[in-house]
């Protein structure tokens, strides 16, 4: 088999609160495991002293996320606002980076502490031993959110955590790492939430969802983790054709394939944000891409298809699943859905139109209503999904879905729908 080339290439905190975590199983929370992850020196942080981590997942797929981490690897997993608390050793923390298709991002927790104001944020940050993560010549940036608390600029708050750092290491060298927003060396995250503060280093080294593959896009691109979210939901594992009829840019294909053909997620990924931890085990994370690797399978040819309307976005299509491995064997036409004969035992995934690409709500409206016909003359003994990223719009397809979903990501507040077609 070729391989994928995945990689080509003591001191004093304030106390630490484990209730800070909002997790809904505080007993899960507070437990403590008996072996701290494997460090030549005294823990220091946090994660080091529980092994638990925390996975950023959009609204509407925690059920599922829970399940793929499980799959993963990780234990003792409780929801939380917005993601998922999990216990893990390092090469599960390894494995789910480079494996999850729908969390955003996993962070580990530096510190945790009770925070009301920005001096208080600023004395408790000066404490932490910044040398042990990052050095005058690399770079860093920080991602902030502030919920329901006394602080409540969030960019702000980073502001003021960016100042610590640098400050910090003015004071012990005069010279200070610089800002990089784009590809920095250490990514951080600062959340507070009710006036409780976490610190954390983002081991994804950026969000998940940016998986490589796609290097061209139209516009209103579907993010690859809400994608990949439709998958999972269309329970498709290959036992059928997987057809999109609106493929757009190819991102439902593209996550269809990484899905069937067991391709990690982030195989693309040239840098993780947990290569920067203290106990990084470059070894462990040599097996961990190994047995990832073992895993690829073929697709079969025909197995996955799409089309579109649009010349252009077939043609971007194209060059997007052209990237991914067995992404030649998805096979793509230029036509409108209203000229393909029929589709016959077969899953349906497809994001329509519906006015940020048409412009208007009107011609959505109508293209949706068209569509439903199709489905129901054309795609006899086929399941459809569709997610549409206005949920009013649901009702112009003019078929009763078997059930609908909830689904949020990248601002779009959107539904899928599943259709049963007889």
């Amino acid at each position: 088999m070729v391989r994928l080339h995945i990689f080509t290439f003591a001191i004093s905190f304030p106390v630490w609160y484990e209730q800070a975590s909002t997790c809904q199983d505080q007993s899960l929370c507070a437990r403590m495991p008996q072996n701290c992850p494997s460090t030549s020196h005294t823990p220091l942080f946090a994660y080091q002293k529980t092994n638990r981590y925390f996975a950023q997942t959009a609204d509407g797929i925690t059920d599922i996320a829970n399940q793929e981490l499980l799959d993963l690897g990780a234990q003792e997993i409780c929801p939380a606002f917005r993601g998922l608390y999990f216990n893990a050793d390092l090469a599960t923390l390894y494995r789910i980076n480079l494996a999850s298709s729908l969390c955003s991002r996993i962070t580990a927790p530096l510190i945790l502490f009770d925070c009301h104001s920005t001096n208080y944020l600023q004395q408790t940050a000066a404490k932490i031993p910044w040398h042990l993560l990052l050095n005058e010549d690399q770079t860093f940036a920080i991602t902030a959110t502030v919920v329901n608390s006394k602080i409540n600029h969030s960019q702000y708050a980073a502001l003021c955590l960016k100042d610590v750092i640098v400050d910090y290491f003015r004071d012990r060298s005069g010279k200070r790492p610089s800002i990089d927003r784009r590809n920095p060396d250490l990514w951080l995250d600062l959340h507070i939430d009710k006036n409780k503060a976490t610190i954390s280093i983002d081991t994804s080294g950026g969000s998940l969802h940016r998986r490589g593959y796609r290097t061209e896009s139209m516009e209103a691109p579907m993010q690859e983790t809400l994608a990949a979210a439709i998958i999972k939901l269309s329970e498709w594992n290959g036992d059928q054709p997987l057809i999109d009829p609106m493929c757009g840019s190819g991102t439902l294909l593209g996550e269809a394939l990484l899905h069937y053909c067991r391709i990690p997620a982030a195989f693309q990924r040239q840098r993780f944000g947990f290569m920067a931890l203290p106990e990084y085990d470059p070894e462990l994370w040599e097996k961990v891409l190994d047995d990832a690797e073992s895993q690829v399978k073929a697709l079969p040819p025909g197995l996955i298809n799409g089309s579109d309307i649009d010349a252009k976005a077939v043609s971007t299509a194209r060059s997007n699943l052209d990237g991914l491995p067995n992404g030649s064997a998805i096979q793509l036409s230029n036509q409108p859905f209203q000229k393909i004969g029929a589709i016959q035992n077969s899953t349906i995934v497809c994001n329509p139109p519906y006015g940020i690409r048409l412009k208007n709500k009107e011609n959505a409206a109508a293209l949706l209503e068209e569509f439903g016909t199709f489905l129901k003359h054309r795609c006899t003994g086929s399941t459809a999904y569709l997610y549409l990223g206005k949920r009013e719009l649901l009702k112009s397809v003019g078929l009763r879905p078997s059930w609908k979903k909830p689904l949020k990501s990248g601002g779009l507040d959107g539904v899928l729908a599943k259709y049963e077609l007889y």
